[in-house]
């Protein structure tokens, strides 16, 4: 059966992937949910503690209902999550700040707004943020020794929005430095565990965010997604990552790693939660030169029941890709099938340039770096190496100690792109492909809906596992840049879990400003299914 994608219905489409029988894979999954993956971490400190331990295992949507009928409090349910984080965190290490004393402040602002019966979807409910999102009067270190001290003088307009609908900012996560990694172990200041597996990555550079989800630290997070970094830790913690359309969320406050290719959004325990947070930050703002002025939908009101009249594009490139682990291969083979019978269609499409995706990235995602880091040299703010009096070999000191050497490669990498007798046979040769990628997408979606295909080739791998090996690193985002290159949204959901109880993820993906079918697809498969609900924390 190699090189054949086998579907239910009968028919064949000519493929890299092998799929097992979802009968097999459920009975699979079942034995595996019930494996005890929480040993190595903390359970409920003691029963008096039972009630107030339940809240920081609510949803956003459960939570705000209660919250509604005032059988809770926002002061309650911050409390409960600073609890968790002081239990599980030393273990987990996603959070790099911890904002208790704002929080709390924050949590009875809410309950006051409550009180006269100005409630919102997010009044109340503590959410963490990704360390580069700027937030007024709270360390914003992306991560990076050469920030951090830094305290924004100003919110990003991400901040502001969930500020005015009275969101709970209970601190700053962990992540790969200035973004640039795909398993959080390139972090300035220490790792992040997954919590499924302590000896394994979270993934990146999402990674703090995504663990805290799914170690209920939090209700919702916000993390950035320039290559993967929101969907690819979603799959591996098992919880919902939506990197929406370029400029359908402002970037500003964002702190640049490749301009063209970042993008904020939502990481949350479901695809409800997912479409409340992604209401909350969405929208057209003049700080953004690359904000789409364009109305945003009750994202919401896609979900809904049945999936009838949707057609789901596989695609034929995707499964020819080295490396595809088998289990990846049988949960995203169940995914099709439950997606099929829930009464979508099916069909082939091609993306031919696909091959090319992972070099035109890697070209013009560090040329875009190397630019924007060249701000932090030590004289107008952030890290600088004060010992050195001659101004070259300040800059040159500073920048050596103070960013890591993740940060430095793709720097080198992005200057010698873009430098002189280079950029023609490099950068520019880079956006002609990029260009093409964009019209396999949109040639794609004239025949379908979304696209169904894996968020990243493997489980979570362990940590050290490919630490010195930069391209192997590199090569498990090839599922997931493609959208990042072409600006379309895509959303990672939990799918299964391979024969070692490792999370997979479903990489779900729109055309342009179409995440309101990507969401209406993973909201059926979710429903359908109860991945979503195992967790791997008592």
């Amino acid at each position: 059966m190699s090189g054949l994608l086998c579907f239910a219905s009968g028919y064949a489409v000519t493929s890299g992937l092998v799929f097992a029988s979802s009968e097999a894979l459920f009975k699979r999954s079942a034995l595996q949910a019930e494996r005890s993956l929480s040993e190595a971490l903390l359970s409920p400190i003691n029963q008096k503690e039972e009630y107030r331990m339940k809240l920081h295992e609510l949803t956003i949507h459960k939570a705000h209902g209660l919250l509604k009928k005032k059988e809770i409090s926002s002061v309650q349910i911050t409390r409960a999550v600073l609890d968790r984080i002081d239990a599980v965190d030393k273990k987990v290490s996603a959070y790099i700040t911890v904002a208790g004393d704002t929080a709390m402040k924050q949590a009875e602002l809410a309950d006051k707004a409550i009180s006269k019966g100005e409630s919102r979807p997010l009044t109340g409910i503590p959410l963490a943020i990704k360390d580069l999102i700027c937030t007024k009067g709270i360390k914003t270190t992306c991560a990076s020794r050469i920030l951090e001290n830094f305290v924004p003088p100003y919110d990003a307009t991400v901040i502001q929005k969930l500020k005015k609908e009275g969101a709970v900012i209970i601190g700053k996560m962990n992540m790969d430095e200035f973004a640039m990694g795909s398993s959080n172990e390139n972090s300035g200041f220490k790792l992040t565990y997954n919590p499924w597996d302590l000896a394994r990555i979270p993934g990146g550079s999402s990674g703090g965010s995504a663990a805290a989800v799914v170690a209920d630290m939090c209700l919702g997070a916000l993390g950035s997604d320039t290559g993967g970094s929101i969907r690819q830790p979603a799959s591996h913690c098992s919880v919902v990552g939506m990197k929406p359309t370029y400029g359908r969320v402002s970037r500003f406050g964002l702190v640049a790693f490749a301009s063209s290719l970042d993008q904020i959004g939502p990481l949350t325990k479901d695809v409800t939660d997912c479409a409340i947070l992604l209401n909350a930050v969405s929208g057209f703002d003049n700080n953004d030169s690359t904000s789409v002025p364009k109305d945003v939908p009750d994202y919401t009101d896609a979900l809904q029941q049945g999936l009838r009249g949707i057609t789901v594009g596989i695609v034929r490139e995707y499964g020819a890709t080295k490396g595809l682990d088998p289990d990846v291969s049988y949960a995203v083979n169940n995914a099709v099938e439950v997606i099929e019978n829930l009464g979508a269609k099916c069909i082939e499409v091609s993306l031919p340039h696909t091959e090319h995706a992972v070099a035109a990235y890697y070209v013009i995602a560090p040329a875009e770096a190397s630019s924007n880091l060249a701000r932090y040299d030590g004289v107008k703010y952030g890290f600088r190496d004060k010992e050195k009096t001659d101004l070259m070999d300040m800059y040159k000191s500073t920048r050596s100690k103070g960013f890591g050497p993740e940060v430095q490669r793709r720097i080198i990498i992005g200057t010698y792109c873009l430098s002189a007798g280079y950029y023609d046979a490099y950068y520019a040769k880079a956006s002609q492909v990029r260009t093409l990628i964009m019209e396999d997408f949109k040639k794609a979606f004239d025949s379908c809906d979304v696209i169904l295909c894996p968020v990243a080739p493997t489980p979570a791998f362990k940590i050290g596992e490919n630490i010195d090996d930069p391209l192997t690193m590199y090569l498990s985002d090839i599922f997931t840049l493609s959208a990042n290159l072409a600006g379309i949204p895509g959303m990672s959901v939990p799918c299964g879990f391979s024969k070692e109880g490792l999370p997979i993820g479903l990489q779900i993906m729109g055309s342009h400003f179409g995440e309101e079918k990507i969401l209406k697809v993973g909201y059926n498969f979710e429903q359908a299914t109860d991945f979503h609900k195992k967790k791997p924390i008592s």
